[in-house]
């Protein structure tokens, strides 16, 4: 659990890595990469609690995982790439077998990270984000892509908006735009939505934006001279509200506009006012709104005072910190069946995290049904899902707009395993006989 005084440093200050107090032998280190600070925090801190919350709660409830406490400690990275590698070093080596896993919560974070973690032997968990074809874990042992990656979102957006059109037939012609952030990030989608083009006929235009996005009018003028018939956006932070801002400026209808799971939470849309009213955005499954862990939240951590959300409480972006660290715990619990109940190396996490199985049955367990379908994981697999769904901002709240899109695999799945392969031919890596280690 995270000590009295490490809460205050980190939750009243949270610029700085705080130095965590001497860990006993039973105690399983978790580091939480955060940013909390600067033109992302409003993003970043939502996501933060929620990742601090369900660490609590485990120790609060049910004294740590099997008995195992959780120590945990955040580090400031604001969003920066140098930053995250050196809180990275900084903590893989704490507790007495190392960090369990690391969330970057950065895709550029993940790419430099994804250099060092099969020399560490420390897995890293990007729900939702960080390097598409890392879903092939013969390739990329350490990176588990849960839930879905950009080359899903980009799948799906396009599959919503043949749907508003009336058919895949009738994207022949038309044109799409996305207005990405200019890192890796943002540049993720652009493969998939390429594949997309080029399989349905539109005409695809991809627009960069600078960090940290508080400027894009010469974007959005380009946009009103091209009218597009939709536009994607893949910002984060300040740069999501600026972009519904500007669309307003120019006119340009927001029901029209649709961001990833990272351009869909309250913060993207609030600062925007009545202008936001009509956007659309994926979900990364979960949406606001209280489950059944939300009550054992209340009642276990936040009634004592012990909790870090504010006035976040089970907004998207909260909720989604709050699955991050379900999940994690979850692989820790599943290699504890096999290593036994004590703290867990993050080699032993990684096997944790290669034979996931959540079950209906256990998501409801957990307090988790309705926001998480059933996920396996394997060796081969490290994504285990391709489904998300989408929802608007009202001017008041998020309503769900649609049910679940599958992913069109026969067109991902090539794109993986090329990019993966050549990956690994760059890299001189060998990929693992997941035949052999299943």
């Amino acid at each position: 659990m995270i000590r009295k005084t490490l809460a205050v440093a980190a939750f009243a200050v949270g610029a700085m890595a705080v130095a965590a107090p001497a860990m006993a032998q039973n105690e399983q280190f978790l580091p939480s990469l955060v940013y909390r600070t600067g033109a992302y925090a409003p993003n970043g801190i939502p996501f933060a609690n929620g990742v601090a919350d369900y660490w609590t709660l485990i120790n609060e409830r049910d004294g740590g995982i099997n008995g195992v406490k959780i120590v945990f400690e955040e580090c400031e990275t604001g969003y920066a790439t140098d930053k995250g590698v050196e809180c990275y070093e900084r903590l893989k080596g704490k507790g007495p077998t190392g960090a369990g896993y690391f969330s970057p919560l950065s895709t550029g974070i993940t790419f430099a990270l994804t250099e060092k973690v099969p020399g560490d032997k420390i897995p890293l968990l990007t729900l939702g984000y960080g390097r598409s074809e890392s879903r092939d874990g013969s390739v990329f042992p350490w990176n588990f892509v849960l839930l879905g990656s950009y080359w899903t979102a980009a799948d799906v957006a396009i599959q919503h908006i043949a749907k508003e059109m009336g058919g895949f037939d009738k994207l022949k012609g038309k044109k799409i735009s996305l207005v990405y952030h200019d890192s890796p990030y943002g540049k993720e989608p652009i493969p998939a939505l390429e594949a997309r083009a080029k399989k349905d006929g539109f005409e695809f235009k991809a627009i960069p934006v600078t960090h940290p996005g508080v400027e894009q009018k010469s974007q959005w003028l380009a946009i009103r001279q091209d009218r597009p018939d939709y536009v994607l956006l893949w910002g984060w932070g300040v740069m999501n509200s600026t972009s519904i801002k500007e669309a307003a400026a120019v006119a340009y209808p927001r029901d029209k506009m649709i961001g990833v799971w990272w351009s869909g939470a309250e913060p993207d849309v609030t600062p925007a006012g009545d202008q936001a009213t009509g956007y659309k955005a994926l979900l990364l499954q979960h949406p606001a709104g209280k489950f059944g862990v939300h009550g054992e939240l209340e009642k276990h951590v936040i009634s004592k005072g012990k909790g870090a959300a504010k006035d976040d409480f089970a907004h998207v972006l909260y909720n989604r910190g709050v699955l991050n660290s379900m999940l994690g715990v979850e692989a820790i619990r599943t290699a504890q069946k096999k290593f036994g109940n004590k703290p867990m190396t993050g080699e032993q996490v990684r096997w944790g995290f290669e034979n996931l199985n959540l079950t209906a049955e256990r998501i409801k367990e957990l307090g988790f049904e309705g926001m998480l379908k059933p996920i396996k994981l394997s060796c081969q697999d490290h994504q285990g899902a391709d489904e998300a769904r989408l929802h608007q901002w009202t001017g008041k709240e998020w309503k769900i707009i649609s049910d679940f899109y599958t992913a069109d695999r026969s067109i991902l799945d090539p794109m993986v395993k090329d990019t993966a392969a050549k990956y690994a031919a760059d890299k001189k890596i060998a990929p693992r006989d997941c035949a052999k280690e299943s």
